[in-house]
């Protein structure tokens, strides 16, 4: 396989990176404004835990202050909606996420609503999914990994017009989103079809794909026969497997005791890719992208919140 054809996450999110660095700095020489993030932790959670410490250090690394603030798993809604509450009225927070999963007592999709659209770092609120629905207005936030996994089209500089996109999952954070993305344009869009857990013959959809993109968290659902020459893949999915001899016995760690294990993605990589004409590593592809356009989404919200210029998302 020729590594041309491979999408590198790494150098769009040093691009990305770039671009950030630059409006930060004018933000704080022009305006005086230190961009501020607080990021609630409800419990113990050390999946939760992993994502914040990448969220500060991407914070750190781009002059963003960020607040982590860790609450007892037993707060109540009541309690948490308040904490929300003071933060939407805190004019030195511009930017509110609230880290999942939640405890089983706390309603998530209430308790995300509670923030305020101007400070919806994430675009998961249901006012800021809703404006995906306008064609005529570029989005000035959406879901991070959704807008990810457009920066890897675009990077492709493949025109999408027209084209059959098959996008396999539909969630409310990459598959629903990254379909109103694709259809915003009124006469440059792709044909796109979205399959989930009830499609029938997945591989009749997926064979017909010049692009298909995969967010189910299944390893290997994709492989070499699923799909054309010349397909273009986004892979979305991190899933972490063990690692198996030739024999298909898991390999021990010598040091720990404990099986080793390896992040893969949605796509058998190894056989689609001798197939695909761009693909999407994992890792190494969509999933560091996602950090850097969580902090483009907050320069966007700070400047609707000075009523500064700002210029939404192209996705053509």
């Amino acid at each position: 396989m020729n590594t041309t054809n491979v999408i590198d996450g790494n150098k769009i999110t040093q691009r990305i990176k770039n671009e950030i660095v630059e409006q930060i700095n004018e933000l704080k020489s022009k305006f005086f404004l230190t961009p501020k993030i607080v990021s609630i932790i409800v419990g113990e959670n050390p999946a939760t835990k992993i994502y914040v410490n990448t969220q500060c250090k991407i914070c750190d690394e781009l002059g963003v202050n960020i607040e982590v603030l860790s609450l007892d798993s037993n707060i109540t809604e009541d309690e948490l909606e308040q904490k929300i509450e003071e933060l939407n009225n805190d004019k030195n927070v511009n930017a509110i996420m609230l880290n999942l999963p939640l405890p089983q007592h706390l309603n998530q999709r209430k308790l995300q609503n509670k923030i305020l659209s101007s400070k919806d770092v994430e675009g998961i609120t249901a006012e800021n999914l809703g404006k995906l629905f306008y064609a005529e207005t570029p989005p000035v936030v959406a879901p991070c990994t959704a807008l990810s996994v457009i920066e890897c089209l675009k990077e492709t500089k493949v025109e999408l017009k027209g084209k059959e996109v098959v996008i396999v999952g539909h969630s409310e954070i990459v598959g629903k989103p990254v379909l109103m993305l694709l259809l915003s344009s009124l006469l440059s869009s792709p044909t796109p079809t979205v399959c989930h857990i009830a499609t029938k013959n997945l591989q009749q959809h997926t064979k017909n794909a010049d692009v298909l993109i995969v967010a189910v968290g299944k390893p290997n659902l994709i492989t070499a026969d699923m799909v054309k020459d010349g397909v273009i893949v986004i892979d979305v999915g991190i899933n972490r497997i063990k690692v198996l001899d030739k024999n298909g016995k898991e390999i021990i760690d010598e040091k720990t005791g404990k099986p080793k294990t390896k992040i893969v993605g949605d796509v058998d990589f190894e056989n689609v890719s001798k197939k695909a004409l761009f693909i999407t590593p994992v890792p190494g592809g969509v999933g560091c992208v996602t950090s850097c356009i969580l902090i483009k989404n907050l320069i966007n919200l700070i400047k609707l919140q000075f009523n500064l210029p700002v210029e939404g998302y192209k996705i053509f």
